[in-house]
């Protein structure tokens, strides 16, 4: 019973934060008053501080310290026709975005096979950061044909939408025409950029949108923190 003291101290966390006792962005007592609060020792408090920050629960911030997590556990929709803003902004939250880097660079093999280019040949990569609400849900780059979209990854920037964005190319339209996904446990530099704990889940998605012809338009690569959004499939996307 000794040994298990620190799962009585997590389920103890997680009711009062399920309760409203601690709310979304509150700062948690130290470790020595959490420890004197459930007659517990440190180690066990310690333990399930990172039990729950695992699970979503808690955020631990070095140097400032451990906060209830504020996110929702927002919904995606991937269907042909999916849209980050208007997936995600419906569910009342705010999106923001931040543009990381926008490089030239010469396409992998599978990025050219995904745009229909030659290895090698010259391709935008724009990496971005998207938050909900200030928190950070994913991060990855995304593929453009350096000849045919020059400047996207600033038309992007400027407009905050990639919808507008291709709009401003005379594209009024585009399908997802693939998407495959899978989950695996953050690296560290992942679980950084996301402000969660490095053992918690990361979803991979890769997916490749297109004209209405067929014709490629884009290749990206996201890294979604999987305690923060959850994934549907639908016929149609919203």
């Amino acid at each position: 019973m000794v040994r298990e003291k620190w799962r009585l101290v997590k389920n103890q966390l997680k009711q009062d934060i399920e309760a409203g006792v601690f709310k979304p962005g509150d700062r948690l007592p130290t470790e020595p008053e959490l420890a004197a609060q459930f007659s517990a020792g440190r180690h066990s408090v310690r333990r399930a501080v990172l039990e729950l920050s695992k699970e979503g629960s808690l955020s631990v911030e070095q140097g400032r310290g451990t906060f209830v997590e504020a996110a929702p556990l927002l919904e995606y929709a991937i269907g042909s026709r999916t849209r980050l803003r208007r997936n995600l902004e419906a569910q009342g939250v705010d999106i923001s975005g931040e543009l990381l880097s926008a490089t030239q660079v010469k396409s992998s093999e599978k990025v050219a096979h995904a745009l229909g280019l030659v290895p090698g040949a010259l391709v935008i990569e724009s990496r971005r950061i998207t938050y909900a609400d200030g928190v950070p849900i994913a991060f990855g780059a995304s593929y453009h044909s350096a000849e045919r979209f020059p400047d996207f990854a600033a038309r992007r920037d400027v407009l905050g939408s990639t919808t507008q964005a291709y709009e401003t190319y005379g594209i009024r339209d585009y399908v997802r025409a693939e998407t495959t996904l899978h989950s695996r446990l953050a690296r560290p530099d992942e679980a950084k950029l996301l402000k969660q704990h490095a053992d918690s889940p990361v979803v991979v998605i890769s997916a490749l949108d297109e004209l209405l012809d067929g014709t490629p338009l884009s290749y990206k690569k996201v890294i979604w923190s999987a305690l923060r959004v959850k994934f549907s499939m639908s016929k149609d996307g919203i």
